[in-house]
């Protein structure tokens, strides 16, 4: 593996997807991620780990409303239109603009879905505490969604 210098994300995180992946792998299941404020984060950070193609079965990026309409409809749709098991999807303001006061910077909507399981939803306030911040703690508490899911049954 590259040195902490040449490492993209942080070595916690590498270290918490290659956990993730492995018990995936074991569990023969597949991810798929549906992205905007994170824009490929998550999926970037599952693919940094090599081998990762076995589990990580496709990810979404989508940035505009337009997009998310577009590509994402209803939730049904989504998971019917990828062979993964478990997606999780991740929108929300990072900032540094775009908030208002309904919706302020900060403001990050996670679902995580597992085929057969309810469908998980949290809102998470991180605070106007800076783009990568927000960007960073939204790919952690998606890991932690998919490691959720993972022990769901």
């Amino acid at each position: 593996m590259a040195s902490d210098v040449d490492l993209m994300f942080p070595p916690d995180l590498i270290s918490a997807a290659a956990e993730l992946l492995a018990k995936y792998r074991e569990a023969g299941l597949k991810i798929a991620t549906a992205e905007s404020c994170t824009g490929g984060l998550v999926a970037g950070l599952l693919t940094e780990i090599p081998g990762s193609s076995d589990v990580v079965e496709r990810g979404f990026v989508v940035y505009s409303n337009e997009a998310k309409e577009d590509l994402l409809g209803a939730p049904a749709e989504t998971l019917g239109a990828s062979l993964a098991n478990v997606a999780v999807s991740v929108t929300g303001i990072a900032g540094p603009g775009g908030g208002t006061a309904t919706k302020p910077v900060g403001l990050v909507w996670f679902a995580c879905a597992r085929r057969g399981v309810p469908t998980k939803v949290r809102e998470e306030r991180f605070g106007d505490i800076g783009r990568e911040k927000v960007r960073l703690a939204s790919v952690r508490l998606a890991l932690k969604l998919l490691k959720a899911a993972l022990e769901e049954d």
